[in-house]
């Protein structure tokens, strides 16, 4: 989360968000002395001046606004993390195929003499490799479903195209994950040191000490 410089005012803003009951347990989980608590009570206090000033520079946003928000980033952030895999898939496979339709074709010659010899297991002997080559390139299209190759130059094309896909994506997935943190940072904080239970609305207390 961005640093911002400390004001009075910023550090009023913070406390006046506490409760009396609040205020007193940043510090009270340390279990440490006065000193050590008095550090921690400032760092808090700084920790949750942060925040404060975050949901001011974003609307005055309120901790329900703020929850709404983080979700939908983390919603974001997924639905980016799961095209961006679906795409590194249809590359992979892709990728897989074109392997498989030149091996096809480099080994199409000596299956065809192998099936005019009969299948010999003489010929098969001296030729294996290209053989198991051919099987399996065209186990690999029945698999598939495939019955009319595609052509080599289409496959590379479409990669490409992928490829650019996935970029565009990353650069989003990028900034997205960067919103994400941020968020899931300034909702982390005000939890914390609000005593805000994950997932939960915060408790009136800072409207009664208002009153």
């Amino acid at each position: 989360m961005t640093t911002y410089p400390r004001t009075d005012s910023q550090y009023a803003d913070a406390e006046f968000l506490l409760s009396r009951r609040q205020y007193a347990n940043l510090t009270i989980r340390s279990g440490k002395g006065p000193g050590y608590e008095r550090r921690a009570k400032v760092f808090n206090l700084k920790q949750l001046s942060q925040a404060v000033i975050w949901l001011k520079e974003h609307g005055d946003m309120n901790y329900e606004d703020l929850q709404k928000k983080s979700d939908i980033a983390t919603a974001n952030f997924n639905a980016l993390s799961v095209q961006i895999k679906e795409l590194e898939s249809q590359m992979t496979a892709n990728g897989e195929l074109q392997k498989q339709i030149v091996n096809y074709a480099k080994t199409r010659a000596v299956y065809v003499e192998y099936r005019k010899a009969g299948y010999s297991k003489k010929f098969r002997a001296a030729h294996e490799t290209e053989i198991l080559l051919h099987q399996a390139a065209k186990k690999h299209f029945d698999g598939l479903g495939i019955t009319k190759l595609p052509s080599v130059k289409s496959l590379r094309e479409e990669y490409a195209g992928l490829l650019e896909q996935k970029r565009k994506a990353y650069s989003s997935y990028k900034q997205a994950r960067a919103d994400m943190k941020e968020l899931h940072n300034v909702r982390a904080n005000v939890e914390h040191l609000l005593d805000i239970p994950t997932g939960r609305e915060p408790q009136r207390e800072t409207q009664k000490a208002r009153q």
